[in-house]
């Protein structure tokens, strides 16, 4: 019986070291690396960008004048990605209906053009070329 104990008491104690060790280890790990003293003052904090614009596109993929958006969209989210935040909707699928309702749309494609604040001010109906939307786009900031 004094074997069968014995091994009944190694194996808890085996647990627990290999935890306590782990723990050991992982805090010797920290204690003997060397201290980095990290000053963090308002010029050195990273700032993510702010966006400035949430430029709505309201259409569907089947849609002629839709689709000749989609590139002038993907520019915009490419050229202007940390100013501009890019978002389509296809009023024609059952996920993109509440924004159609939402946005109170008359025709496809129609832009929103979204301040900071979720603020719409301005708004426009059918194709819109790149040289004006980026007009628009300026009113708020956007370089």
């Amino acid at each position: 019986m004094s074997k069968i104990s014995q091994k009944k008491i190694k194996k808890p104690k085996k647990i627990i070291k290999t935890k306590k060790t782990n723990i050991k280890k992982s805090a010797s790990r920290k204690s003997s690396a060397p201290k980095k003293t990290v000053k963090k003052t308002a010029d050195e904090t990273p700032v993510a960008p702010k966006i400035k614009v949430t430029f709505v596109e309201l259409g569907s993929v089947g849609c002629i004048p839709c689709k000749m958006m989609q590139p002038i969209m993907k520019e915009i989210e490419k050229e202007y990605k940390d100013q501009v935040r890019v978002i389509f909707y296809d009023v024609w699928e059952p996920d993109g209906r509440p924004y159609a309702e939402k946005y109170k749309i008359r025709v496809i494609p129609t832009q929103v053009f979204l301040d900071e604040n979720g603020k719409e001010y301005f708004r426009h109906e059918g194709f819109f070329p790149k040289e004006e939307l980026i007009e628009v786009l300026k009113e708020k900031g956007v370089k």
